[in-house]
């Protein structure tokens, strides 16, 4: 199977388990997904966030995608048990179709790691 197919397989296997747990099956977007992700690495599930905060919840889970491809290092956590993250390199530029490729690896690598799926 190529690369390219398995990714393919495993990001609708992530959409499909994470939009029946969290969207009761209406079907998840990338945005969603990764607000979700930073909602998890942030650990405060069960409570409401205003709308930056929910920016906020999305820059933390886009860090930590892509700390294993080096651009990202957690700094540190604040008092309120939010992650600080720091940039070690720069992103290269992407087109908007590159962009979203390597978000759903990152994702899929996520949720890999964390056995959510295999």
């Amino acid at each position: 199977m190529s690369r390219d197919q398995q990714l393919k397989e495993r990001w609708e296997l992530v959409v499909k388990k994470l939009s029946s747990q969290f969207a009761d099956g209406e079907v998840m977007d990338l945005d969603a997904i990764i607000y979700l992700i930073g909602v998890q690495e942030l650990g405060q599930l069960h409570r409401d966030f205003k709308k930056d905060q929910k920016l906020d919840l999305m820059h933390i889970a886009i860090c930590k995608l892509l700390t294993p491809y080096g651009y990202y290092e957690l700094d540190f956590v604040d008092n309120d048990g939010w992650p600080h993250y720091k940039a070690k390199a720069e992103l290269p530029f992407l087109k908007a179709g590159e962009q979203s490729v390597l978000m759903k690896e990152a994702i899929v690598n996520y949720f890999l790691e964390t056995e959510f799926i295999d």
